[in-house]
């Protein structure tokens, strides 16, 4: 890990547009990927365990560097306990039994790692690959948008319908489910045993405002690597790399910021209906929300989204290549300074979306950069999208649209420069196995 920042340099573009400059994309004096972040998981030794995590926590517990702890099976967080881990610490989740770490209602995780000690979940297999083990399950009190203001998660297991484990959503956007900073997780998002689909690195359900969600980056994900289901969520310098579902996905009335972050896809990891990069819906069915309630809301800020591919444009004509952002109906978004480079297209709305003042007023795309995209911004089954490059291409919006620079060109390193932004060498970040 330690040595792999050496060579990566981090320098975002500073576009001249018409009428304006704009700094788009991730941002910060320092580059805020060193030391904690690792783009080869595969290559480090984590060792192995000491320590066996396999029964329910129903008292305040700690878990220490000194040890590396196996995760086995379904482990609950009960009783409105504490589980503090220290910096540094390995948590290695198991394959046979799937593990997965469940924090539920009430209870709270202290995961607070360090820029030069972070805390790593991660695959026990001597050769690691996504879904390889559960991920980590946080349920809390904030609100959802579904009937009755809660619901349940399936975890897999035979306790999916027990309230007290398995339960979410509540009436307080400010609940407190702990803090999750400078933690790495690796190789999660194994298939369910019942229900079909795939758990998700990270499934934050009626998370609150109050949970602190800094510095986390996700790799190699068999499902979604974020997931957000109702709350009330502040997530800033994540990052999600080379996952197989969506980047970062919200739903049921999620209320969520979402700044100064970071997703780079792979052409060749996708699941079989494509991979977004943000996902964006109200509901799975309307009949099953209260349209009383809020729906789902997500402010973006510099976000840097990217296929990383050593010809995109040949990936893009193979069909290898999807949307970046896909947003449903009655959902919103509010993005800007955002990089889209290597999709086909860059956004996507859904079929449903009427193109009407309220519908655009809830999708605001400002200070964009579409880089090398097939399409800026299409409707579903809809090629003519002569209407929306009209309304986004409006030079209040301040976007730019790039259709030749690729990933190479367009991510250089700006080092000599002194500008308080990054800009990513994609060159240097290549395939981590």
């Amino acid at each position: 890990m330690k040595n792999f920042p050496k060579i990566l340099t981090i320098f975002l573009l500073v576009i001249s547009a018409a009428h304006a400059q704009q700094e788009k994309g991730i941002i910060g004096l320092n580059n805020w990927l060193n030391n904690w972040t690792e783009f080869k998981p595969n290559k480090v030794d984590y060792g192995e365990a000491n320590q066996i995590l396999a029964v329910n926590i129903t008292a305040n517990t700690k878990l220490y560097k000194k040890n590396v702890y196996l995760l086995q099976g379904n482990v609950y967080v009960t009783n409105n306990a504490v589980l503090t881990i220290e910096p540094g610490t390995k948590i290695i989740g198991d394959f046979d039994t799937k593990g997965t770490l469940i924090i539920t209602k009430g209870a709270s995780i202290i995961a607070d790692g360090l820029e030069t000690d972070p805390i790593v979940f991660t695959s026990n297999r001597s050769l690691r690959k996504a879904g390889d083990w559960g991920g980590i399950v946080i349920l809390g009190d904030a609100p959802l948008n579904k009937f009755g203001g809660v619901a349940s998660v399936n975890t897999g297991s035979n306790t999916d319908f027990i309230p007290t484990l398995t339960s979410y959503g509540g009436n307080n956007p400010a609940a407190n489910s702990g803090i999750m900073r400078y933690v790495r997780i690796e190789f999660a998002g194994s298939k369910l045993s019942t229900g079909g689909g795939n758990l998700n690195s990270l499934f934050l359900a009626g998370v609150g405002n109050k949970t602190i969600l800094q510095n986390i980056m996700i790799s190699f994900s068999g499902g979604n690597s974020f997931e957000i289901f109702g709350g009330d969520t502040n997530l800033s310098q994540v990052v999600s790399y080379k996952s197989s579902n969506d980047d970062y996905r919200f739903n049921y009335g999620a209320q969520s910021n979402l700044t100064n972050s970071l997703a780079i896809r792979s052409s060749f990891l996708s699941s079989k209906n494509g991979s977004r990069c943000l996902d964006i819906a109200s509901y799975n069915k309307k009949e099953e929300v209260d349209f009383a309630k809020k729906q789902t809301l997500v402010v973006a800020t510099n976000l840097t989204l990217v296929n990383n591919s050593a010809n995109i444009n040949a990936d893009i004509e193979s069909g290898l290549v999807k949307e970046a952002v896909y947003i449903a109906e009655n959902a919103s978004l509010n993005c800007k300074r955002t990089v889209i480079s290597g999709f086909k297209p860059a956004v996507l709305l859904d079929s449903k979306i009427q193109l009407n003042d309220e519908n655009l007023a809830r999708i605001k795309l400002e200070s964009m950069y579409f880089n090398n995209c097939k399409g800026n911004i299409f409707i579903v089954d809809n090629s003519n999208n002569e209407d929306l490059e009209s309304h986004y291409g409006q030079t209040n919006f301040f976007n730019y649209y790039s259709p030749n620079s690729n990933n190479a060109e367009t991510f250089i390193d700006f080092a000599n420069e002194k500008r308080p932004d990054f800009r990513l060498q994609l060159s240097k970040i290549t395939a981590s196995n």
